[in-house]
């Protein structure tokens, strides 16, 4: 802890004191001396870390002594004095000494470090040759650069080439760049502004057109006949892949959500699924927001029907055909397959583009509450912030009449457990 007086201890006494025990210079400067037949000397640097008041200790290095060579009295008030600077400038001198000792690490290693921990977390092969391929082919020219030594501008010359002509790829290659940024700054390898954060990056990029994707759907007015299809073939077949197209086509959800949906997420309680930002990140939201979604009592007698006795929350909702214990997703072309081989013309997105149809042609609620059940940002950021609270109780009436559509009658028809 920094003293207010400097320069208490003399050059003489620095290296001839022998006293167990820590000799104060000032300012936070510390002689530390252990007893012992091989007593150790060293210099330490003692200070209150920001925030939380707690008290740290920095280590500078061995002291020079009777018969041993080390930093003299000069040198360790150097280096106290660049510890205080660091302070002043509302840094760490200890997380900063520790990003001195990483700034040798390249990109290309840490990323490769990185990809290789994250693995097991990632939605199969694909996934994987994915981030290799932005990692070594796209980030060739960073990757000799030591991480603390990447800037904007070389986030920029990665992007720029692919911005207007694969436009999602260019995204996507962003958000990776700036995991990888940001799991080396949590290891202490790297400080400062991440370069390739969208905050930074919007402003210095065009704004690309991305052209809409068009999905096919079912005209609403079949979509009761495909439910009771569904239901049927779910009868038959007794496998989770029926039910989940049923719930996705309740909840208008996109598939991926549905597909890597835990138990964890529900609340019985509130007939509310809080899908993680994680799952959220879109090209028109990288980084991703919680989303809420009112549970009507169709979806929610699916859940209770296909969630066993006892199950993790953790484990997925919809398990696939032969997972273990719930440990794996439904397939990813699972749900679309069910739906085609009932109508082909459809597709599981195409779900989503009935329900907004139904919801313009058919009933009074407002446009950007239905767009908000689609997770289609409305609004600027404020408003988002502001409805978000405001919109989810006529969402719910919204979903629940969507229900009720669905189910071609008022009345909620019970779904009972399978054996």
């Amino acid at each position: 802890m920094a003293g207010r007086q400097l320069h208490k201890l003399s050059a003489r006494k620095a290296e001839t004191v022998t006293k167990p025990g820590r000799h104060s210079d000032g300012g936070g400067l510390y002689l530390a001396i252990e007893a012992g037949e091989h007593s150790r000397r060293a210099w330490v640097f003692m200070y209150r870390e920001r925030g939380t008041g707690r008290r740290r200790e920095l280590g500078l290095g061995s002291a020079k002594g009777p018969n041993r060579s080390g930093l003299t009295l000069a040198e360790a008030r150097t280096k106290a004095a660049d510890a205080r600077k660091v302070l002043l400038q509302g840094k760490d001198p200890k997380n900063e000494k520790r990003v001195e000792r990483g700034s040798a690490e390249t990109f290309g290693a840490f990323a490769d470090a990185y990809l290789k921990s994250i693995l097991p977390g990632l939605k199969g092969r694909k996934a994987e040759a994915d981030w290799k391929r932005d990692l070594e082919v796209r980030c060739k020219a960073i990757r000799p650069k030591r991480l603390g030594d990447i800037t904007t501008n070389d986030i920029l010359a990665i992007l720029s080439p692919l911005w207007m002509t694969i436009n999602r790829t260019a995204r996507e290659t962003r958000s990776r760049i700036e995991r990888v940024l940001d799991a080396a700054e949590s290891k202490g390898l790297r400080s400062g502004k991440n370069p390739a954060m969208w905050k930074t990056l919007k402003p210095l990029l065009p704004k690309a057109k991305r052209s809409k994707r068009h999905h096919r759907a079912a005209p609403y007015k079949d979509i009761p006949g495909i439910v009771r299809s569904l239901r049927a073939k779910h009868e038959s077949a007794d496998t989770a892949v029926y039910r989940a197209a049923e719930f996705i086509i309740l909840t208008a959800v996109r598939t991926g959500e549905a597909r890597y949906m835990r138990i964890g997420e529900v609340n019985f309680a509130e007939r509310l699924w809080v899908v993680p930002a994680e799952r959220m990140k879109t090209e028109d939201d990288p980084e991703g927001t919680d989303f809420e979604v009112p549970l009507s009592a169709p979806a929610l007698a699916i859940l209770k029907a296909v969630i066993p006795k006892g199950a993790q929350p953790d484990a997925y909702v919809f398990a696939g055909q032969w997972s273990k214990d719930s440990a794996k997703p439904l397939g990813q072309n699972a749900v679309l397959h069910a739906l085609k081989a009932i109508y082909p013309a459809m597709t599981t997105h195409g779900c989503r583009s009935s329900f907004r149809d139904w919801a313009g042609d058919e009933t009074r609620f407002e446009r950007d509450i239905a767009e908000m059940a689609l997770a289609h940002k409305v609004g600027d950021e404020v408003e988002q912030a502001y409805r978000r609270g405001t919109a989810l109780k006529k969402r719910r009436q919204l979903m629940d009449a969507w229900a009720r559509y669905v189910e071609g009658a008022s009345n909620v028809v019970a779904i009972k457990r399978s054996a």
